[in-house]
């Protein structure tokens, strides 16, 4: 394993962990002083029960002020500074974050202005901005895929500007990361294949990119296989709550990972089709994680080799000649999507051009692809990339991943 001269690794979130891990929720906010929390989720998550365990589990030691669910599936400039005004309002004193990575980021970003006592985000955008810890956030994910209760970023969508601002802090981290299986068990396949993807892209981007270390290494990799050991047994029994617990750690491990070592394209052009076209983060990651492994296969082809361990298994890596190794990682991704997409009746999609919206009409229709490899550039996560990106790299990967063709069969 290669040892760089210099590198740094960190993580500040307490982690709890368990089939009754949410008991536990009370006994942390207490020790930080805080007894007046404000749940924060989403309407589906609301609708689906999820909360109503949460509450269960903590109703009788802390004095819950507001339950807000007003998160859209993209998290929103507006709806942060609205709710921290009602933050405000309520007397609260925490936030419980219930939800995927839009309710998660959501969260960090009303911490942000209520703490600071400010009114506008964007004076925090950018390195630095943050300068010390603030108020007490309990992140409860209730998908296995973003990482966000244990990463330093926010990504906040401006949807006037049809843009997605990041922000990141160490002050960002959530004070404990509350993994409860509990949490994920009404989750439909699709949903847990797209999210358990993009758990994936994490780890695989974190494994490959320049800013890797051994110790985000050891998470990246543990990430993938405990991915690739209990997502088709989920896929096939959704009830099952230890395979739950399984992606439920692997997204966490993920997490962990690309908060050390960063990712590259594969969120690039991720975050530009989530932010022209609206869709979802999970399933923008899951098709364009082969093609940024291809992209930048001249330089990391070795990197990309070692994945096939923890994707394929001990006997199919030890078979496989050294040289064939890179390919046949990248081509056991594309059958797990193929897998997922049979497995959920194609409802897990493998190419932009397959999605289409309640009408039946293309999500992601072609003559955006332009737009969108212009609005990649302006990215940060481009700079950490392997290989440099420029606009008509962007738009002849966007055009493969639109149509389904492997990069290395693209002749236009």
């Amino acid at each position: 394993m290669y040892i760089p001269d210099y590198y740094e690794f960190c993580c500040r979130v307490n982690m709890v962990a368990g089939h009754n891990a949410l008991e536990k929720i009370p006994e942390h906010l207490l020790s930080m002083n805080a007894k007046n929390p404000m749940i924060l989720t989403d309407k589906g998550v609301r609708a689906a029960g999820i909360v109503d365990i949460v509450i269960e589990a903590i109703e009788n030691k802390l004095t819950i002020k507001t339950i807000e669910d007003e998160v859209p599936p993209d998290s929103d400039l507006k709806v942060v500074n609205q709710l921290a005004g009602v933050y405000r309002e309520k007397g609260c004193d925490a936030i419980i974050a219930v939800g995927g990575g839009s309710v998660l980021d959501t969260a960090k970003g009303i911490n942000i202005l209520v703490s600071e006592q400010a009114d506008d985000l964007m004076q925090f955008t950018g390195a630095g901005a943050l300068k010390r810890k603030l108020n007490p956030l309990i992140a409860v994910p209730t998908t296995a895929g973003t990482g966000s209760e244990v990463t330093i970023a926010a990504v906040i969508a401006d949807h006037e500007n049809n843009r997605k601002m990041i922000f990141g802090s160490y002050f960002l981290l959530p004070d404990v990361a509350i993994i409860d299986p509990r949490m994920t068990l009404t989750l439909p396949p699709h949903i847990t294949a797209a999210t358990a993807m993009d758990a994936m892209a994490h780890a695989v981007e974190a494994f490959v990119m320049l800013s890797k270390n051994p110790l985000s290494d050891a998470h990246a990799l543990e990430a993938i296989r405990l991915i690739c050991r209990h997502l088709p047994r989920v896929i096939k029994d959704p009830s099952d709550r230890e395979g739950r617990l399984g992606l439920a750690t692997a997204a966490t491990m993920a997490g962990i990972a690309f908060s050390n070592s960063t990712v590259g394209m594969v969120h690039t052009l991720g975050h530009s089709v989530g932010s022209v076209c609206h869709v979802p983060h999970g399933t923008c990651m899951a098709i364009f994680l082969p093609y940024g492994l291809e992209y930048n296969f001249h330089k990391i082809e070795d990197k990309i080799a070692e994945l096939l361990l923890p994707l394929a298994g001990e006997e199919i890596y030890v078979s496989t000649p050294q040289k064939d190794r890179a390919r046949k990682a990248i081509a056991c991704i594309r059958t797990l999507n193929q897998r997922l997409n049979q497995a959920t009746n194609g409802a897990h999609a493998i190419c932009f051009k397959e999605i289409k919206d309640r009408e039946g009409n293309p999500l992601v229709p072609k003559t955006m692809l332009d737009k969108i490899a212009k609005t990649a550039l302006g990215d940060g996560t481009i700079f950490y990339n392997p290989e440099e990106m420029d606009y008509q790299d962007c738009l002849m990967t966007i055009q493969a991943a639109w149509e389904g063709i492997p990069l290395e069969n693209k002749t236009d």
